[in-house]
């Protein structure tokens, strides 16, 4: 695999620029060692890229260009992505951790959405209104302006596309802070912005910390709209800062998903889900199946079937797992993987039964074992607390009540799950369920045409789907007096 450039820099009015902040270390998560370094943005190079993106929706550059003809621009980013797949996959793999396949997969995501919402751009239509002779009424949707966008760490190219796309196909000029654990494949939709010919200023994409670089972002009164996906405790800071400046916000925070699964389940398709479910991007991920509520019925072979299957799981570098099969590769980083260590071994005082894993491997970087903890009940932690790791709660129920109450006890409510051969059983149970998106019979049965958005701490705007059209643009009505 070929070396990771040494040092990335930010994207700001169509230059490639260094930060005010200096420089910040980028380790590869399968090493622990030095991967790269990033530009690292200050106060004052979150304001030029503000000032840029303004110039850019007040010239009306973008905003008053034909629809189709901006669709096609956001088409080309995503085709400029799949074009350099395996060059950007590969960073990708490196800075996340991510085997080489998850890698690819995201980059693909990451195209799909520029795909999907470049089609969109010209079916926003508004509507006539009657009301009354000498009168002539409509609606037209017109964008928000500068739209400011802070990207998680977990899927950085993918989350970074499914804001930007439908931002800039609406016509808002863009402004992304990219992660600070993950920066550096983001610089690639930058090369997109160019290759498909964006004006400049369209779209800006620079590294920085929260505490600065960030609270200046959201807090800019230049900014019109805010887009954020991460931990409730920042969401709440974020919403905080937009509500000072009355600013709309869109907020994907965490989640405790659960999947209740009945005694007439197909348990080959629920082992398959688990694997998906929890393992994934080493369970990094905001959707992830953290918790699976068995009936009692089934309960001791589900467990004995997750758990040999999540012992079968190789763990290691991403680089040398570039196939799709049963592997994993590491967590973010070191902190996060040793709070969900510390999570299981709260879980075990607590009660809880390790069937498998539950400690981080003796070797270098921040990996942790696939862990499948038995003998959970609702008021333990690692029931109730979101892990972002590779850590599957499993609890028991026997009525069907028991199992809402145990799927609907968190503070959360952004997906849940069924699986069960009884379609009309599973549909009374899922339309209980306080979660926004339920897949009954395999996880993460969904697509970018389907909405997404949570109830509770979860968060609120819909992200995915034509629905998340709407977050990007308001409408103006229009009301003329004929002269007759």
């Amino acid at each position: 695999m070929p070396e990771v450039k040494a040092y990335w820099q930010n994207y700001i009015d169509a230059t490639w620029t260094d930060g005010g902040a200096g420089r910040i270390v980028v380790n590869d998560p399968s090493t622990g060692e030095r991967l790269a370094e990033q530009a690292l943005a200050n106060a004052g190079d979150v304001n030029r890229a503000v000032v840029a993106a303004r110039t850019c929706h007040e010239t009306g550059v973008l905003s008053t260009m034909r629809p189709a003809e901006r669709g096609r621009m956001v088409r080309a980013m995503g085709d400029y992505l799949l074009a350099n797949v395996d060059i950007i996959a590969e960073g990708l793999c490196r800075e996340a951790g991510k085997p080489l396949w998850e890698a690819q997969l995201e980059l693909e995501g990451a195209a799909r959405y520029f795909e999907y919402y470049g089609n969109q751009a010209e079916t926003l239509e508004g509507r006539s209104i009657p009301f009354g002779k000498g009168y002539y009424g409509f609606t037209t949707y017109e964008p928000y302006g500068v739209s400011a966008q802070v990207i998680p760490w977990n899927c950085p190219l993918e989350m970074a596309a499914r804001s930007l796309a439908p931002a800039l196909a609406t016509g808002n000029a863009c402004v992304v802070k990219t992660p600070e654990l993950a920066p550096l494949s983001s610089a690639h939709i930058a090369e997109a912005a160019e290759h498909a010919g964006l004006p400049r200023g369209a779209v800006n994409i620079l590294c920085g910390l929260g505490r600065e670089a960030g609270e200046a972002l959201v807090g800019h009164r230049g900014v019109n709209q805010i887009v954020f996906a991460g931990s409730v405790p920042t969401g709440m800071s974020i919403a905080s800062a937009a509500a000072r400046n009355v600013v709309p916000c869109v907020l994907e925070l965490g989640g405790k998903s659960a999947a209740i699964v009945l005694p007439d389940a197909d348990l080959d398709e629920l082992v398959s889900s688990v694997r998906w479910g929890i393992f994934f991007n080493a369970g990094q991920g905001c959707s992830a199946m953290s918790r699976l509520i068995v009936h009692d019925d089934v309960h001791d072979e589900v467990v004995q079937r997750v758990a040999d299957m999540a012992g079968s799981i190789s763990v290691g570098p991403g680089v040398d797992r570039p196939h799709f099969g049963a592997n994993m590769g590491a967590m973010i980083s070191a902190a996060q993987r040793d709070r969900a260590e510390a999570m299981c071994r709260e879980a075990e005082r607590q009660g809880a039964r390790a069937v498998v894993g539950g400690r981080k491997l003796n070797q270098p970087g921040y990996f942790l074992e696939p862990t499948i903890f038995d003998g959970v009940t609702p008021n333990m932690n690692i029931a109730r607390d979101e892990v972002f790791g590779p850590v599957l709660s499993v609890l028991k129920f026997r009525e069907d009540e028991e199992a809402v109450h145990i799927a609907n006890g968190t503070n959360y409510g952004l997906v849940g799950g069924l699986f069960s051969a009884d379609v009309a059983r599973a549909m009374k149970i899922a339309a209980r369920l306080r979660v926004r998106q339920v897949f009954v019979n395999e996880w993460f049965a969904n697509s970018v045409e389907m909405s997404f958005d949570g109830y509770g701490k979860s968060g609120y705007g819909r992200g995915k789907g034509r629905e998340s059209l709407w977050n990007y643009v308001q409408a103006k009505n229009i009301a003329i007096a004929l002269q007759c």
